[in-house]
């Protein structure tokens, strides 16, 4: 089928040039379109969102540390719940146990963290003067605090205070481990914010964290470690 070209007259409004053209555009398909039967409905799947929004294991009972937990688990983090009291010395255990030697420990984790990674004999790096991305790259990895934790979506929220360190020293070592007290753990995002407001208006920077750096390329192949560390390791201090 052939149609014939409609030109446009000097005096006749873009606008409705551009309205006519879409009409003639439509009218066109429609009349492709009209021997064509409908196809079969699509099979309906649970969209992500749906996902993250219902209630399942520890949601229902309301363990939004268990609900975190295990969101976060899923992103391919490695997770463990335990007294406050045994944060650290498991922290250092875990990091003895994947081969690590030296790490940067922010200034306001030293008294925390300190005495336990240095019995395990971790060698802390302090990142005073700022160290160098080159240095940061030699570090076999980090041991840093979080702001918030949030259970609906497994995420981790930094704004690089005292006890989390700069935002390159989060990125940049291949391995992060983040010690989260249970009462930084919120259920949802709007929670989380209105935690993270005072960090807002002081200006700090957020880093939001959902398991290891991951990223797909065009062929869907998963490669990690691209945009920042290749693990993350949680410990929950209840």
């Amino acid at each position: 089928m052939v149609e014939e070209a409609t030109v446009m007259s000097p005096d006749q409004p873009t606008g409705q040039a551009d309205a006519a053209s879409r009409q003639r555009v439509l009218a066109t398909i429609t009349g492709a379109l009209s021997d064509v039967s409908p196809g079969p409905e699509p099979e309906r799947t649970e969209t992500t969102a749906e996902k993250i929004s219902r209630p399942a294991g520890p949601a229902a009972s309301g363990d939004v540390i268990g609900l975190f937990a295990e969101r976060c688990a899923d992103y391919g983090a490695t997770v463990v719940r335990l007294s406050s009291g045994r944060a650290t010395a498991e922290a250092a255990r875990m990091l003895v146990d994947r081969g690590v030697r030296r790490i940067a420990l922010p200034a306001g984790l030293l008294a925390e963290a300190g005495p336990a990674l240095t019995n395990s004999g971790i060698e802390i790096v302090k990142d005073d003067p700022p160290l160098a991305s080159a240095e940061l790259d030699q570090l076999d990895g980090v041991v840093t605090a979080c702001r918030v934790a949030i259970a609906e979506t497994g995420t981790l929220v930094l704004d690089h205070s005292v006890n989390q360190g700069r935002r390159a020293l989060t990125l940049v070592p291949d391995l992060h481990l983040c010690l989260v007290r249970g009462n930084q753990v919120v259920p949802d995002v709007p929670q989380a914010i209105s935690r993270l407001y005072p960090s807002i208006l002081a200006g700090l920077p957020l880093t939001w964290v959902s398991g290891p750096s991951a990223t797909v390329d065009i062929e869907l192949t998963r490669v990690e470690g691209v945009h920042g560390p290749r693990t993350l390791l949680v410990v929950i201090a209840e």
